[in-house]
């Protein structure tokens, strides 16, 4: 094999020697995921400027060339070797990296504002890429992904922000709903902490030019958590978020989520009927695809056949049949609804309705003996039904098919530790965790009519309240006073119609 190797590399006018002609230069391998080298055989060798050397084992394998050409922002000077010589390189490079760790990380240290230590219970592995986190034998940037994810994850962070700018990286986690800023790394390493990010999550590493977005899946401390990678381009780099999705939020009970013992047994009627569809409204991060797995998880007795629709799937849930939809080859909501329609569904989740098409056959579904659950993002309850309309659907197929509308929004709660006054527990905040303040609206004979009228929503919500929803702000005063949450973190999160 080498020998045809060395043909195909004399052939291409390229370099070839049967060793190394030198050690890898250990300062180019921060930025290289050792299973990337690995997989493609490939090894950086040096200078540390100019040309970059790489050896190689396969001289018609282009695609990592490019990788690295990008990756290093440096023309690249391959250097064919026998597949057997490189291989044992770079299982030597890297574990002579591994050696000088407590080097490395001391400089590390000295390069970033604080110190950052996997410690116990920190990432243990990939479950669909075990090998990528190995936090034994990797480089500073990779330990530095290593332990953000591991932080994040133990404050709690629902996201992670690394954010270029013109002569700044700044690290944020959302923390209850409220960015904070954890990290200040030197500017330098933006595009290593990008192309790391890429790999483990299965992205382009040459693509800087358009959006990208993928996911994975790690173990930390003993938890599951799936990651949803956000990389966009901007003026000073590439930034990345990663949205930290615990698997343990899927398995909550409606009960579990700040709903009042009445509201729970009102939703639980409405999910007891064979056909209509129940709309959970609410802004981006407000809890509604939780909820809708509450009320899945509240049906999947086995007698029912359940289906979901969703971008992306967030969780795996037993005994539902999941689907996840894919624009680019024609996969839509609307046809993907379509298809579960032939698959004999009681229950269907729409993840999101956007447009006409997605609304109609959704209606047309609720209809004919099918029950709904779907989102939809508007302020409140009310505005639910003008947003229908807006979209182009007859005032008919709406009222004859929405059954109830349930809006909701997360706010903080107190924490328990110091009761507001701020510790170590809670960062300083006072708060530590959140729960849902709701508004149910069920669409009666009287709404019907105002929805059949094109009545606004101020008229739907004056009737709704007549009829006794309690509204947004309401239910989230009830719980300031009963020392869940301050009044005004309800009046941070809510508007003033709601």
């Amino acid at each position: 094999m080498s020998g045809d190797a060395r043909e195909t590399a004399t052939a291409l006018g390229l370099a070839w020697a049967p060793e190394l002609p030198a050690l890898p230069n250990r300062g180019l391998l921060a930025s290289l995921p050792m299973q990337y080298a690995r997989r493609h055989l490939v090894l950086p060798l040096g200078p540390a400027t100019g040309r970059l050397t790489v050896a190689v084992a396969d001289p018609m394998a282009l695609a990592p060339l490019d990788d690295l050409y990008f990756l290093y922002e440096r023309p690249i000077e391959p250097l064919v070797v026998p597949a057997a010589v490189l291989r044992a390189a770079i299982d030597r490079a890297y574990d002579d990296a591994a050696r000088a760790e407590p080097g490395a990380a001391a400089a590390l240290r000295d390069e970033l504002d604080r110190p950052l230590e996997l410690g116990e219970g920190g990432l243990e592995t990939f479950a669909e890429r075990p090998d990528l986190l190995d936090a034994d034998d990797e480089a500073p940037v990779i330990r530095l992904v290593n332990a953000l994810l591991t932080d994040a994850a133990k404050a709690r962070a629902s996201d992670i922000h690394i954010e270029p700018y013109e002569r700044a990286l700044v690290v944020r986690f959302r923390i209850d709903g409220v960015l904070h800023d954890v990290l200040t790394p030197p500017p330098r390493l933006a595009a290593a902490l990008a192309s790391r990010v890429k790999i483990v999550a299965g992205l382009d590493v040459a693509e800087r030019r358009l959006p990208q977005d993928g996911r994975l899946a790690v173990r930390i401390g003993g938890q599951d958590v799936d990651v949803r990678v956000s990389i966009v381009p901007t003026a000073f780099g590439e930034r990345v978020a990663l949205r930290l999705l615990q698997r343990s939020d899927a398995g909550r009970a409606l009960e579990e989520l700040g709903m009042t013992a009445a509201l729970v047994d009102r939703v639980a009627v409405l999910l007891r009927r064979t056909h209509g569809i129940l709309l959970v409204t609410g802004p981006t991060g407000s809890g509604k695809t939780t909820t809708l797995y509450a009320a899945l998880r509240r049906v999947a007795d086995g007698s029912r056949n359940l289906m979901t629709i969703e971008d992306p799937v967030e969780y795996q849930l037993p005994g539902i049949a999941q689907m996840q939809v894919h624009p680019r080859i024609g996969l839509t909501f609307a046809a993907g609804l379509r298809a579960v329609l032939r698959q004999d569904p009681d229950v269907i989740l729409v993840g999101e309705i956007r447009d006409r098409e997605t609304v109609e056959i959704a209606l047309q579904a609720a209809l004919t003996g099918h029950l709904v659950l779907a989102t939809l993002h508007t302020n409140d309850a009310a505005s639910a039904m003008t947003r229908l309309l807006d979209m182009g659907v007859e005032p008919y197929l709406i009222a004859s098919s929405v059954v109830a509308v349930l809006a909701q929004r997360l706010v903080r709660r107190v924490c328990a530790t110091c009761g507001a006054a701020g510790c170590a527990a809670c960062r300083q905040t006072g708060f530590h965790g959140r729960t849902g303040i709701h508004e149910l609206v069920i669409v009666d004979e009287r709404l019907r009519a105002r929805i059949m009228a094109r009545d606004d929503a101020a008229t739907i919500r004056r009737d709704a309240r007549a009829a006794g929803t309690i509204p947004l702000r309401d239910d989230g005063l009830a719980k300031a006073r009963a020392g869940v949450t301050t009044e005004a973190e309800v009046l941070r999160v809510t508007q003033e119609g709601d």
